[in-house]
């Protein structure tokens, strides 16, 4: 059962930002919001996977938790460290990779905030701002990786990452799927379900590409509002 969102969840404020980095905007409120229905204190062990300025992992630091936070872009993982040490809250920073950066831990509650913007390139951008919205043209790239259920010869999703009874918490645009986000995860034997929603204009990202959005399927001509999701997933 999804419901709507609440209207405003304070994120840390005054965060940095290096150029290039993505800064906080509907979906990561969206998943602010969506955390603060979570248990956290200071044994709640936290990953953040693509933590950009750091927002969500200060957020859940700011609540007590152990956070690890990750992102493949450089600048993000200076950007996020430079904000937890003007916050002077502790957590770890790395580059890279979640999978191999997280590897072998496991968590309470793992946040995702995965580029799921549909673009027409099949691969991934491997530099620049873009990195942090850009996915393959139905969006779900960096979504599949994190709804795997991972061998246990290697580290690979999210899944993986969890603790019998942890949490992940996913947002991502519904033009990508929700359902089939929640039937890979439920396959990973995970308890998966939309827990909110939201409505938002689309922005210039979305506008610049809409005739080939159009083409492809995911937007018509009367589109112009995007609806984000939370994907709420247990460990059973």
């Amino acid at each position: 059962m999804s419901c709507p969102a609440p209207a405003g969840r304070m994120l840390p404020a005054g965060l940095i930002a290096l150029p290039g980095v993505y800064r906080p905007q509907a979906d990561t409120r969206l998943l602010a919001a969506a955390l603060d229905h979570e248990d956290l204190g200071p044994r709640t062990q936290v990953l953040e996977i693509g933590t950009g300025t750091g927002a969500l992992a200060l957020h859940a630091a700011g609540r007590g938790a152990r956070v690890t936070a990750v992102d493949v872009s450089w600048p993000a993982v200076l950007t996020a460290r430079l904000n937890a040490l003007r916050r002077r809250l502790p957590q770890r920073v790395l580059h890279g990779h979640f999978a191999a950066r997280a590897a072998p831990l496991r968590f309470d509650l793992v946040l995702a905030h995965p580029p799921y913007v549909p673009a027409p390139r099949a691969r991934l951008p491997s530099h620049g701002p873009q990195r942090a919205w850009d996915a393959d043209p139905d969006g779900r790239r960096v979504i599949d990786r994190i709804c795997l259920a991972a061998p246990a010869r290697i580290c690979s999703a999210a899944p993986a990452s969890l603790r019998p009874g942890g949490i992940l918490l996913m947002v991502h645009s519904g033009m990508c799927g929700a359902e089939e986000t929640v039937a890979r995860l439920t396959r990973a034997r995970l308890a998966a379900e939309i827990t909110a929603t939201a409505s938002i204009p689309w922005g210039p990202v979305l506008r610049s590409r809409r005739p080939w959005l159009e083409r492809q399927g995911p937007a018509t001509r009367a589109e112009l509002w995007e609806e984000l999701v939370i994907i709420r997933a247990r460990h059973l």
